[in-house]
């Protein structure tokens, strides 16, 4: 018997577009980009400001919700099925 799933196991050979990769469940590549993008920022901006270096931290730390807004509105396409 053959078994039908909705995303069929690529063979050894096949390229599979970074888009439509998964990392985890319900969380593609793009998505992990931005999303490790987000907390890299939020993370040297704590480094920064606990540092002492107050400004920068702060600077760097208005980038998380910026990173994430340009993910949201880049990846929307991801939700919408045709």
């Amino acid at each position: 018997m053959h078994r039908h799933d909705s995303h069929p196991t690529p063979s050894r050979n096949e390229v599979i577009p970074l888009a439509s990769r998964e990392v985890m469940p319900g969380v593609s590549a793009p998505k992990a980009l931005f999303l490790l993008a987000a907390t890299l920022s939020f993370l040297m901006s704590v480094y920064l400001f606990f540092g002492g270096d107050h400004e920068r931290g702060i600077f760097v730390g208005i980038w998380v919700p910026s990173i994430l807004s340009a993910g949201s509105l880049l990846l929307a396409k991801e939700n919408h099925h045709d």
